[in-house]
């Protein structure tokens, strides 16, 4: 009975995340900084964005991924690095190193590609609407990829096979403070030396649930891509539970609506920001 009257308390207790912050204290001198608002928005973990939106001066994030993603006639196992950073308030960088491996699935021809580091990524986001009275914040960025080629192939005077440009736009709204909606959408322009450029566009929309009092939430996503006139669509649920003050860990799973070359999938995120002052 006890247990049951301690969890009743835990969901009926009254603390929520406010839409801004004003200002935080300062303990040494008890003077009073003021900071521009800044929204907590739930950030998917597949496609995640670069810094938070409404990032602050100072902030930085390191992010590990892996994941695994069931091919017809393969396995694909993904991995990442990234680093994230906000030099002024509302301006994120972004440095990330995708790799990915192949493993022989099943008893099907040996066809899988080459294991590679798929790119360089470079990339910017710029927040340019902040608004706590609606709960919504809207930013543009832009991500450049230098694609490797083959690792069987890399030469010093041949790393690179081509580029990838990818703006995009982000708009996310809280609902009270427990849902969040976002939407990141874009095109993607793919250009190999010697050939012609490659359109696709990504609309990546995602909603979550989340706990009161913590940033551990629940929700799914949505990856949509359009290609040569076809739309795929993937759905990840996913799960972020927040461990500690710096440190969060996020589960995805991926399921495929049209079954194509692409099965089922999980993807696990670890993210570590560590700790600064305003």
């Amino acid at each position: 009975m006890n247990l049951l009257i301690s969890i009743l308390s835990l969901f009926t207790y009254v603390q929520e995340y406010p839409f801004e912050l004003d200002s935080l204290k300062n303990n040494d001198d008890n003077h009073e900084i003021t900071i521009k608002p800044k929204i907590l928005h739930a950030e998917p973990l597949y496609i995640d964005l670069i810094r938070d939106l409404g990032a602050r001066k100072g902030e930085q994030e390191w992010n590990v991924g892996w994941g695994m993603f069931d091919r017809r006639n393969y396995d694909k196992h993904e991995a990442l690095i990234e680093y994230e950073w906000a030099p002024i308030d509302r301006l994120g960088f972004e440095v990330e190193l995708p790799f990915s491996f192949y493993s022989k699935n099943g008893s099907h021809d040996d066809n899988r590609p080459s294991n590679r580091v798929e790119s360089i990524k470079l990339a910017t986001q710029w927040s340019f609407l902040v608004a706590p009275k609606i709960g919504t914040t809207l930013a543009l960025g832009y991500i450049h990829e230098f694609e490797f080629v083959d690792i069987k192939n890399i030469q010093w005077s041949n790393l690179f096979k081509g580029n990838v440009y990818n703006p995009f736009f982000v708009a996310a709204k809280n609902w009270g403070n427990r849902y969040h909606t976002l939407l990141y959408t874009g095109p993607s322009i793919g250009k190999e030396f010697g050939k012609r450029s490659h359109i696709s566009y990504q609309i990546n929309s995602s909603i979550h649930y989340m706990l009161l009092g913590s940033r551990n939430f629940i929700g799914v996503e949505v990856n949509q891509v359009i290609d040569h006139g076809r739309i795929t669509s993937v759905l990840r649920p996913q799960m972020r539970l927040d461990i500690s003050d710096q440190l969060m860990v996020g589960i995805v799973t991926g399921v495929p609506l049209q079954r194509m070359d692409e099965g089922l999938s999980t993807f696990l995120r670890i993210v570590y920001e560590p700790s600064h002052k305003y």
